[in-house]
């Protein structure tokens, strides 16, 4: 066999570290989870030359959210991830008894490999999963493969994980409310913008429905803002168990809620809150051995009236005041 140089294994070495630096730099300009998950295991195969690679997350991890249904990643439960890889700071090679780890292997591929690599993730201190370079060469990652260079790569991809999962937060920040982590206005605003442009050039027709709650100030004053707070969250869980999947459920401000119906003509919106009215007051919040009746007022308008997304919304707002007005009358 003929021994590699000083000068071979020097140049060898440095064309790692290129690789690892263009990776470094690939991973930086990611921004969102699910490039992350897409463009990794292509990265990996296009630098290092791996045929196979993908991540495999533990089902429970607290970023296992903001994985689930990312490209090719696969959710393990915690038991089965803690015997594949017994040391979890330390990134695991082997060659023989892989059938066990064919459990990692994304549903749409069936390829045979005969040696693995596992570089554990952590986030925040916590191992969530791994990432997993296969090759049907045995000798690939053979139990003598020097593991220095995995370590690095565990490193760098944890800290870009981290990096990538910080920016959606800020992002879901920046978009929902806290309390009831519902859209907030600004997600509202965009998505009514976009569904109205979409009615124009496609036809169709938008209702928007604006919701708040009656004597809510009475709430707080009587049982206090903690029984406010939940009352609130109660109204937006409804909401949202309420609504179809097409529908956007928003918290406008205070005990604001504007609800947004694609599809929806100005009767079908009408009928569905009124069902949700009445679902809400027979259905009280019970909170810290108190029941707390919910009861709800609206105002309903369609694109069909007013195609101007401030002018809609006003429009429906009037009507959950004169709604509102009508119920004090009585």
């Amino acid at each position: 066999m003929r021994r590699i140089s000083i000068i071979e294994r020097f140049h060898e070495l440095e064309e790692l570290a290129e690789k690892f630096h263009t990776l470094d730099v690939r991973i930086l300009k990611i921004l969102d989870v699910a490039t992350f998950c897409r463009e990794l295991p292509l990265q990996m195969a296009d630098l290092f030359g791996v045929p196979h690679a993908w991540m495999s997350i533990i089902e429970d991890a607290k970023a296992a959210h903001f994985l689930r249904g990312k490209g090719e990643t696969v959710l393990v439960p915690r038991d089965v991830f803690e015997q594949l890889l017994p040391q979890p700071d330390r990134p695991l090679v082997l060659n023989e008894g892989l059938s066990p780890y064919f459990r990692l292997l994304p549903s749409t591929r069936q390829e045979h490999f005969r040696s693995l690599a596992l570089v554990p993730l952590h986030l925040d201190g916590e191992l969530i999963g791994t990432l997993n370079q296969a090759d049907p060469d045995p000798q690939r990652f053979s139990p003598h493969y020097n593991t220095i260079y995995l370590e690095r790569l565990a490193v760098k991809l944890s800290l870009g994980l981290s990096n990538v999962i910080a920016h959606e937060r800020l992002q879901h920040l920046a978009y929902h409310d806290s309390l009831t982590t519902l859209p907030n206005r600004r997600a509202m605003e965009r998505f009514l913008a976009a569904e109205l442009a979409r009615v124009g050039r496609y036809g169709g027709e938008l209702s928007v429905a604006f919701i708040d709650l009656d004597r809510f100030k009475n709430v707080n004053d009587t049982h206090g803002h903690d029984a406010g707070d939940a009352l609130l969250q109660y109204l937006a869980d409804g909401l949202r168990k309420m609504s179809r999947q097409s529908d956007l459920a928003t918290r406008l401000a205070g005990d604001e809620f504007v609800l947004l119906l694609p599809q929806t003509g100005l009767r079908s919106a009408e009928e569905l809150l009124t069902r949700m009215e009445k679902e809400f007051s027979r259905r009280p919040l019970h909170f810290k051995g108190v029941e707390i009746d919910i009861r709800i007022s609206f105002g309903v308008a369609s694109s069909a009236e007013q195609h101007d997304s401030a002018e809609l919304l006003k429009l429906a707002d009037s009507r959950l005041y004169a709604a509102k007005e009508r119920k004090q009358s009585v």
